[in-house]
């Protein structure tokens, strides 16, 4: 799965999905596993298995975001409301 544009996908899938960004970040940025394991205070091998299969805890993971400057993006997630019908947007006043 290259993005989430499909309509059906497993919660593993995006999972991955988010690991494989993560890890482009941090190649960029030309920072190692265990550089970025030390600065955030994540085990390597937490950051090893995230990279490799998307597992990882949710406090883990947002230490990585905050060590990779992108803690914005993490923080910004459910701000804007969806809705899926007129009464949800009448419910929400």
């Amino acid at each position: 799965m290259e993005e989430f544009d499909g309509l059906l996908f497993a919660p593993s899938d995006v999972a991955y999905e988010l690991a494989k960004r993560l890890k482009s970040i941090r190649k960029r940025k030309k920072i190692t596993q265990q550089q970025l394991a030390l600065r955030c205070n994540v085990s390597y091998a937490s950051l090893c298995r995230f990279e490799q299969t998307g597992l990882i805890s949710l406090e883990s993971f947002i230490k990585l975001t905050m060590e990779l400057g992108v803690i914005d993006e993490v923080r910004d997630l459910f701000t804007r409301p969806v809705y899926s019908s007129i009464e949800e947007v009448l419910n929400d006043r």
